[in-house]
């Protein structure tokens, strides 16, 4: 059985997390596998919206601890803790710059680094039920998979400390409520959700898209000036796109534009 399965529908691509046995805990065949399904659909440029979901009612549960734990004994902490180079790191940088929007559909567990990957994408729709957590702290670590930068931004730096340090759960109407934006549905209806929202948007226009995701990821590291350079850059690339020129003549026509997604 694959560890990680894509489908390919029109213009979005689902890539699913399927250890649904261990709650799609990450061992390091699913790890690599979804590491290279990420570059894959991001480089797909047929493709122009992503859904990343688990298989049998979860998101991810983190870590395989029991595979950890063997790594631990045999290899050292060293060999252990490569995988935040080697996959965590690929994975969450995937998510948050593939130039295409990324919506993740949470149910059930979704801690640890599945909470990263969820944050690390665009839109987030969650199951009313599913359980949120840090747990890094509860085992004695630090943040990986982007925590540390995606936390603090959603919810504050205060409630990040917060989250962090007591590693308790939270419910995705906390989440809502403190920052993390997404929609609410209920239990199993997660997917369909998250499909329809990529379906909207992969017949949006992709470039414009990619444009804001790399414009609002990158702003955080420039000063004010330095931002309105990059939107003028931006926008430029923006406009010179097929679905800006075709945008503004429906527009002027009172007609619906079509966006080609280029």
């Amino acid at each position: 059985m694959d560890s990680v399965l894509i489908e390919r529908r029109d213009a979005v691509a689902t890539v699913m997390i399927n250890r649904p046995e261990r709650r799609n805990s990450l061992n390091g065949d699913v790890k690599t596998a979804l590491r290279n399904a990420l570059t894959e659909v991001a480089a797909d440029q047929q493709i122009r919206a992503v859904v990343l979901a688990g298989a049998g009612g979860h998101f991810c549960a983190g870590q395989d601890l029991k595979e950890h734990a063997d790594e631990l004994s045999t290899g050292g902490a060293e060999s252990a803790f490569s995988t935040v180079a080697e996959h965590y790191a690929p994975i969450v940088r995937s998510l948050a710059t593939m130039p295409k929007p990324v919506i993740a559909a949470v149910e059930g567990s979704c801690v640890g680094a599945g909470l990263g990957f969820a944050l690390a994408c665009d839109l987030r729709v969650f199951a009313k039920n599913a359980t949120l957590a840090t747990a890094f702290s509860a085992i004695g670590l630090t943040c990986d998979s982007g925590l540390a930068h995606t936390l603090p931004r959603a919810v504050g730096d205060a409630r990040a400390r917060h989250l962090v340090l007591l590693a308790e759960p939270f419910t995705p109407a906390e989440a809502v409520r403190w920052g993390i934006t997404g929609d609410m549905v209920d239990p199993h209806e997660t997917l369909a959700a998250a499909t329809g929202l990529a379906e909207r948007l992969a017949s949006g226009p992709t470039t414009a898209y990619a444009e804001t995701k790399r414009l609002i990821t990158e702003t955080w590291t420039r000063t004010l000036d330095a931002t309105l350079s990059a939107e003028s850059r931006a926008q430029s690339r923006a406009g010179a796109s097929t679905d800006h020129t075709t945008a503004v003549r429906a527009f002027l026509n009172k007609e619906r534009p079509a966006f080609v997604g280029r």
